[in-house]
């Protein structure tokens, strides 16, 4: 994660906040230790730029495979500590590898959504995040992002909101499809309570 280390070497947390005015709130919510999964709603490619500015702890991603078609963005993307899901699969890889950093203690960035892109329909949210802290025992932290859309050019939104809401404990149990329903749906309402 040699690109992450590098931006937070060179203060990349401050200067995003100033240059996007981001009114970070509720960022207390977010445990100091252990695995914890940040899921918040997508409307920008950055979006993971924006997110990780609610916690001083490394957050690390999931990204779409086809990101790693391409050798430079690749390895830009392992730099910055992401690694690749074949969506609409139900990438039990990915999935492995997202429950083992939680288990070691890591923060885990995730948006249910799937996409960011406009028009691309009604963007119902996965059940992955849910699955994940049921399997786990990780909590859920749901975080709300407006005007996130307009980066990187700021002069765009005059502002970006994060909302960091309560986290939602969840005990570990068997993650069924009936459990990481429910989950999601008090998830979604979350996240859309931080966003309003």
């Amino acid at each position: 994660m040699k690109l992450y280390s590098l931006l937070e070497r060179t203060g990349y947390r401050k200067l995003a906040a100033r240059l996007y005015h981001v009114e970070l709130s509720g960022v207390e919510h977010v445990p100091g230790s252990g695995g914890v999964i940040l899921v918040a709603n997508h409307e920008s490619m950055f979006d993971p730029w924006i997110l990780a500015l609610a916690t001083p702890r490394t957050v690390r991603f999931m990204a779409k495979s086809e990101l790693w078609k391409y050798r430079i963005v690749a390895r830009m993307m392992e730099s910055f500590g992401a690694f690749p899901v074949e969506r609409g699969s139900g990438d039990a890889t990915a999935m492995s590898r997202a429950a083992q950093l939680l288990n070691d203690g890591q923060v885990l960035g995730l948006f249910p959504q799937g996409t960011s892109k406009p028009g691309a329909g009604p963007r119902r949210y996965h059940r992955g995040a849910a699955r994940l802290a049921l399997a786990t025992g990780a909590p859920l932290v749901p975080v709300g992002m407006i005007g996130t859309r307009g980066v990187p050019w700021p002069w765009r939104h005059p502002k970006v909101r994060v909302t960091v809401g309560e986290p939602i404990i969840v005990p570990v149990g068997r993650p069924t499809m009936t459990a990481a329903r429910a989950l999601t749906e008090e998830l979604e309402q979350r996240v859309a309570h931080a966003i309003a």
